[in-house]
């Protein structure tokens, strides 16, 4: 079913206990579209980058079901770069170098054919942009996702919670979650939030999982023990991709299936992490997809008896 999905097409440099890299293609949007395109098609995009983006890498998401019709080039200028270093742990990092470049003055602009999308993810950006896609949609869409971060709730809370009122999920991590919530349990955070307007919260906890929330409910889905992680950089829009891609694909938004989502999305966003950037994205087969999600199935099923003999 159609599926609009907003965010960052970027540069990243990425250093890790593993290696490092030089400029690699990443952004919010990017991974959004390559996880989601095995489970949906075509995913609209909409973002902006500079004329130095290689046009080979546009052709890559196009080739993986993606329209970019939406994404506006802007010539002289540069795309957005950000540049980062993981800890030993892999859960923190360091920015070394963020630089807005066309992002600084980024007005998105919906095209006519992708206004009638039935499902819309609003990747990580300021409240405004996300708030600006919202408004030029005609009609509501059958379902919208947000994904945002804390430094929008450190400079535009006020606008972040303006669009809050706007849409049906929210995927964030536990810190945002207690940062935004005010509280320290995750289960009175989310409480909080959804007060807010999202029918139901995602919060995202790395190697420790994912909660899935709505007001009568809550699951929750391991993370798979992984052999190797090389770089966790766009995990969690691969999760997104994921998770917004399985419920287009089945158009089926009930809690039970977005339970079922979850573990897709978890299962791109373990594929992710095993190499640098987008390359284990790219050429994924569905065997070793069914295969993934299978070893996270078999994490967590179990037989018990409650009745003593």
């Amino acid at each position: 079913m159609s599926l609009l999905t907003v965010g960052t097409v970027a540069f990243d440099a990425i250093e890790t206990p593993f290696g490092k890299t030089d400029k690699i293609i990443g952004g919010a949007a990017t991974y959004i579209a390559l996880a989601s395109s095995y489970f949906n098609k075509p995913i609209n995009m909409v973002s902006v980058i500079g004329d130095d983006f290689p046009e080979e890498a546009l052709e890559n998401l196009r080739n993986h079901g993606a329209n970019t019709d939406g994404i506006q080039v802007k010539h002289g200028e540069k795309t957005f770069f950000w540049s980062g270093k993981y800890h030993n742990d892999m859960n923190t990092r360091d920015t070394l170098a963020t630089e807005l470049n066309v992002l600084a003055d980024f007005e998105p602009v919906v095209p006519t054919h992708y206004q009638e999308c039935e499902f819309l993810m609003l990747g990580n950006l300021t409240p405004a942009v996300q708030m600006s896609v919202i408004n030029q949609l005609p009609n509501r869409p059958k379902l919208v996702v947000l994904d945002t971060m804390n430094f929008w709730m450190d400079i535009a809370l006020d606008e972040l919670k303006a669009v809050l009122k706007k849409i049906d999920v929210l995927t964030i991590n536990d810190e945002e979650a207690r940062q935004l919530s005010g509280e320290y349990s995750l289960v009175k955070a989310a409480q909080a939030i959804l007060t807010m307007g999202p029918k139901y919260l995602v919060i995202k906890k790395g190697e420790h999982g994912a909660l899935l929330f709505n007001n009568e409910s809550v699951f929750f889905a391991p993370a798979l023990p992984l052999e190797e992680v090389f770089d966790p950089t766009g995990a969690g829009d691969s999760f997104a991709g994921g998770f917004i891609g399985y419920l287009a694909s089945t158009r089926d938004t009930s809690f039970d299936n977005m339970k079922r989502a979850i573990i897709f999305g978890s299962a791109m966003a373990s594929f992710c992490v095993e190499k640098f950037g987008t390359e284990r994205l790219i050429n994924l087969s569905q065997e070793e997809i069914d295969d993934r999600v299978q070893d996270f199935i078999d994490l967590v099923q179990f037989d018990i008896s409650l009745v003593n003999d």
